[in-house]
């Protein structure tokens, strides 16, 4: 997977481009404990990531040679006339709107702005751009009631024919026709799955809402992709799904008993449909987002607090105007008959935007930080019990899930680490005593890192370094040599222990993209460096020595501890808990344990030597002797 920024004229699907690029692994996880990203990736597909360097060219007449199998022929295809809807919406309704409707027709995400995408995020409504079960169950629903209702205006039709079924049948066509113009995604593919399912049913007189045609589609899902069953997206999904079932459960059985008690007085239709649109959506919002909390916070470590009032107000608008207008334009559009209704659903999407923003200004989310390995688990037994129960044994699963709540909040959060290192190297971070701020290394970090730090560590605020006046000369090679004299080694390391002596205590200090210190109240020096010839005058002088480089000599003589790119290339991020300082008693968290498996195993690998060196991430142990001499 690659991307790239330089300016170039756009390039056709299935063109074969080259150019340099940079590629790397997909990144492990950001903290010990986090989400680890090698793991989709491996199991999507996906062996590498990075950017060009620079415009990539076309290669000429390669995309025409007409190899490849039947198969890859008609993906191309499809991806053709994909291209080409996305396009053709984008001319017709103009701005963001048209990006959020190419988004939840084709799952073409990339023409929305920065500033709308972030709003959404914020605001909770992200997951209308996604084509996942909420888009499928609308499309599928509105296409399955307007066909029997349509069929149903004839009497011929109705008393010959079943009508039920044949919409059904249809709707599942249209469902599998919105998969492949969507682009077959995970989740677009997990929401066809239990949206066929449910079709089905409905083919053979089965109930089409249950929670068995719910665990027939986790299994069919499963059985092709075992591994989904670890990701957010899985779990929030069937969470939604199984809270909407067991929600839709009680209401029937609830409106059943109510129905038979309601007086009859005109307009009463028309109310009651009034009142239960707006009660079932009210409900749906309400069911949907308390499912999906826990799933959120357990693996994104924050929530939208006004999630449930933003999707209040747009999720009416969705349903009623965005899905019917985008549907009847798709359908429409083979005719040349759609830029009507596809206008009329950018307008809606236009007011969603608007909602976004306005609930995006009232808060940034609410970070949760860390929970135990404990209660994911314990709170998805608590939901299971709640919704797959039918009887009053139901509220034992209430109970299960309030003391995985209670625990949560009320427990001693876990302790914060004393330093963070990224698992490239490049970010440290000290989380400061105030419990609110990261200071780190870097003055712009990474947004996809730091943002993950930011939320697991429910610290909002970044402490950027401080800027030394020192000459950075000093720290550079000379021109025209390979090496550093001794002399500029001996004015580094004079420079970094004046650093040390001058640099505000939990804040870096940095001389240019060189190295930075910092000073921790209990005593300890922290020194990260970017050329490997200064190691060594860091290790004279600090008690950790972090660089992205490999070292060239593994150990500091001094008995400072060194983390390096060999280092963390076997034990991923690391948290580093620091204790006694006369005692150097240094206690670490690594994300990796262990390295054997096979979305880990390119974290041995050594280029030099074409081999894999299996060994475990080495463990820090306290150092016993000290030095004069950093090697």
């Amino acid at each position: 997977m690659l991307t790239t920024r330089a300016r170039h004229e756009p390039f056709a699907l299935g063109e074969v481009l080259h150019g340099k690029a940079r590629l790397s692994p997909p990144s492990g996880p950001a903290l010990p404990g986090l989400d680890d990203f090698s793991f989709s990736g491996y199991f999507g597909g996906i062996g590498a990531v990075g950017y060009f360097l620079g415009a990539p060219a076309r290669v000429e007449g390669l995309a025409e040679s007409g190899t490849g199998t039947w198969w890859e022929a008609a993906e191309q295809t499809l991806l053709v006339v994909r291209d080409g809807i996305t396009q053709r919406i984008r001319r017709t309704v103009p701005g963001d709107a048209g990006g959020f409707t190419a988004s939840i027709v084709t799952g073409d995400r990339r023409s929305m702005s920065e500033a709308t995408t972030e709003a959404l995020r914020l605001s909770g409504l992200a997951h209308i751009t996604a084509i996942s079960g909420l888009n499928m169950a609308l499309a599928a629903g509105i296409f399955f009631v307007g066909l029997r209702k349509l069929l149903s205006l004839s009497p011929a039709i109705t008393q010959s024919w079943p009508v039920k079924k044949i919409a059904a049948a249809a709707a599942l066509v249209a469902a599998f026709l919105y998969l492949m113009i969507s682009g077959y995604q995970v989740s677009a593919v997990r929401a066809f799955l239990m949206t066929a399912i449910m079709l089905v049913a409905v083919l053979f007189d089965r109930p089409a809402i249950s929670p068995r045609n719910l665990a027939l589609a986790a299994i069919v899902i499963l059985a092709i992709s075992p591994s989904q069953v670890l990701g957010a997206s899985f779990q929030m999904s069937f969470a939604a799904t199984a809270g909407l079932i067991a929600g839709y459960d009680g209401w029937r059985r609830g409106a059943g008993r109510s129905s038979r008690y309601a007086p009859d007085f005109p307009g009463r239709k028309a109310l009651s449909f009034l009142w239960n649109f707006a009660a079932g959506t009210f409900v749906t919002s309400l069911i949907g987002g308390l499912a999906t909390a826990i799933f959120a916070v357990a693996h994104f470590h924050r929530m939208a607090p006004y999630g449930l009032v933003a999707n209040l107000a747009a999720m009416p608008i969705i349903s009623v105007v965005v899905m019917p207008a985008a549907l009847a334009g798709m359908l429409l559009m083979p005719f040349g008959l759609d830029a009507p209704f596809l206008i009329l659903a950018g307008e809606g999407l236009e007011i969603v935007i608007a909602i976004a923003a306005t609930v995006a200004g009232w808060s940034e989310g609410t970070s949760f930080g860390r929970f135990g390995a404990w209660f994911l688990p314990l709170a998805s037994v608590g939901l299971l019990l709640l919704t797959l129960l039918h009887t009053r044994l139901r509220w034992i699963g209430a109970a299960v899930l309030a003391a995985a709540i209670g625990l949560a909040v009320f427990l001693p959060a876990e302790e914060t680490a004393d330093l963070i290192v990224s698992e490239d190297g490049r970010l440290a971070g000290l989380p400061g005593a105030d419990g609110r701020t990261i200071a780190t290394n870097r003055n712009k970090p990474s947004d996809f890192l730091f943002s993950q730090w930011q939320h697991a560590l429910a610290r909002p605020n970044h402490l950027g370094p401080l800027r030394s006046e020192d000459d950075v000369a000093a720290g550079t090679r000379a021109d025209g040599t390979d090496r550093l004299s001794i002399e500029q080694i001996r004015a580094v390391r004079d420079t970094m222990r004046r650093q040390f002596g001058a640099a505000a205590p939990g804040r870096f200090l940095c001389t240019g993209k060189v190295w930075c210190v910092a000073r921790l109240a209990e005593g300890w020096r922290i020194a990260t460096v970017e050329d490997p010839a200064l190691l060594g005058a860091a290790c004279d002088v600090a008690d950790l020595v972090i660089t992205p480089r490999r070292s060239p000599f593994g150990t500091c003589r001094s008995g400072a501890k060194m983390i390096d790119a060999e280092v963390l290339r076997r034990t991923g991020a690391t948290e580093l808990y620091l204790g006694n300082h006369d005692h150097r008693e240094i206690r670490q968290r690594t994300a990796f344990t262990t390295l054997d498996r096979p979305w880990q195993r390119h974290r041995l690998y050594d280029w030099r030597t074409d081999s894999f060196a299996d060994r475990e991430p080495a463990e820090f142990a306290p150092a016993a002797t000290v030095s004069d001499s950093g090697g």
